[in-house]
């Protein structure tokens, strides 16, 4: 029987735009000074999580689904995904301005890509002094407007920019344009998707002059030109009580600040829960397995599990599962 929180081993993407702030505040084993991203649970093809903990280590996170099955992520996620991890879970630090972006919807994704679509939401952890996001645009637009903006490298001029700090979160649907911004670090939980369209890079190149691939043509018919102020998230922060953040067909996103000991019954609730510690240690006790889980760290508690003990102090967790 798998009944214990399962840790896996962080996969660090180097980024042009990547930092030193995934080592130097959540602790990641990397010397180098542009890691943008740490997958810390993932199904991607060719990056797929290995557990790093227990009587499972060494296995992939596949494997685990395929021996498993139900037990690990639930009956009804095992019934509609079958042996795909639905969730990619990250930390990104954004040391210079992401490119200018947005993701396709399950349809698109599919015809094009035989992938999900990727919709997402990002919990911010630190952000420097005046660091934004792009969320959306800041007026409603048509293609022909967009597109013309777009040749005369205008587009910023169209942009939503939030300035944001620790503790605010943003939901981003499908074809909505979006970018992080330099100084920002952010927990994000999306689907199990690796499409991304971009749009503009900042005019940016690298060491030989070349600058990345844009997707103008494959964006157009994806990005949602309406200005919608659907991305705001807010949510209560009350000790010992799970708040929820964000909640979609794709995930729900409780903040659960720790302070103390508690518990949590899972009975009822038909899926994997994963935790993302974005400030503080706990200690994540399932049966008579316990492990230390702090600040950049996740872990996830199989399906099967009904009832995890949670010790922390000031702690703040992400609590994430599938309704």
């Amino acid at each position: 029987m798998l009944n214990y929180p399962i840790k896996f081993k962080p996969i660090l993407q180097e980024k042009i735009w990547g930092g030193n702030k995934l080592r130097d505040h959540l602790n990641k084993d990397t010397i180098t000074d542009n890691v943008g991203e740490s997958w810390e649970i993932s199904g991607v093809k060719d990056n797929i999580s290995i557990v790093d903990n227990g009587s499972e280590a060494g296995k992939n996170l596949l494997e685990l689904i395929s021996e498993y099955k139900s037990e690990l992520v639930g009956e009804k996620i095992y019934q509609q995904f079958g042996e795909d991890f639905p969730l990619l879970i990250k930390f990104i630090d954004a040391k210079s301005d992401l490119s200018v972006q947005l993701h396709p919807n399950d349809k698109l994704a599919k015809q094009r890509h035989n992938s999900f679509g990727k919709t997402e939401m990002w919990y911010v952890m630190q952000a420097d002094k005046g660091s934004k996001l792009n969320i959306g645009f800041k007026k409603e637009l048509d293609k022909t407007e967009y597109l013309e903006y777009l040749e005369k490298n205008k587009i910023t001029e169209l942009l939503n920019f939030e300035e944001v700090k620790k503790g605010d979160s943003v939901f981003i649907n499908t074809g909505k344009v979006h970018a992080i911004g330099s100084g920002v670090l952010l927990a994000e939980i999306q689907q199990t998707s690796d499409i991304t369209y971009r749009i503009y890079d900042w005019d940016r190149v690298d060491s030989e002059g070349k600058g990345r691939d844009l997707h103008t043509a494959l964006a157009i018919d994806a990005i949602d030109f309406e200005k919608k102020d659907d991305y705001k998230l807010t949510y209560r922060k009350e000790e010992n009580v799970s708040s929820e953040i964000a909640s979609c067909e794709y995930f729900t996103t409780n903040f659960l600040p720790v302070q103390g000991k508690i518990e949590k019954d899972y009975s009822q609730l038909d899926s994997f829960v994963i935790f993302m510690c974005v400030d503080g240690v706990s200690r994540i006790s399932l049966k008579d397995h316990t492990e230390i889980l702090q600040k950049g760290e996740s872990i996830l508690i199989p399906a099967i599990a009904d009832e995890v003990e949670i010790e922390g102090d000031k702690t703040e967790l992400l609590e994430i599962y599938i309704k």
